[in-house]
């Protein structure tokens, strides 16, 4: 079972994508928004695939305030996870974000919230988990 791991600071976010990718996508959830969790995830080898909120409140890596699109450039910049598929998610889907955010971070995907379309959602996620 493929596993996504949603890094995301509002739990009812949390709780709604988990509930659709496991519910919609039969797929296996896990969650935080601790950055060193994260990067130990990631590296370990244990997530498939990143959902990643572009600004996270209360995430902190080195003594540093960071969001989700420094922590994507910091997974891509690194080769033991920088083929790790990550989609960023994120309220603030003004005309041009996309493509801004997708450039700055190095990301695979983009999503805006609020997920109006749970089938969607699923589906753009599935295409970019990596197939066997």
């Amino acid at each position: 079972m493929k596993t996504v791991l949603i890094v995301e600071d509002d739990p009812i976010n949390y709780r709604v994508f988990s509930k659709i990718l496991t519910k919609r996508g039969g797929l296996a959830v896990q969650g935080t928004e601790d950055v060193e969790e994260v990067i130990q995830i990631a590296q370990s080898g244990k997530a498939d695939l990143i959902l990643m909120d572009v600004s996270l409140a209360r995430s902190v890596y080195q003594g540093q305030a960071v969001d989700g699109i420094k922590i994507t450039q910091m997974l891509k910049a690194d080769p033991q996870t920088a083929n790790l598929p990550i989609i960023l998610v994120t309220a603030h889907a003004m005309e041009g974000d996309r493509e801004n955010f997708l450039k700055q971070s190095g990301a695979d995907g983009y999503i805006s919230k609020p997920v109006v379309d749970h089938q969607m959602f699923v589906d753009q996620i599935m295409a970019l988990l990596p197939k066997d």
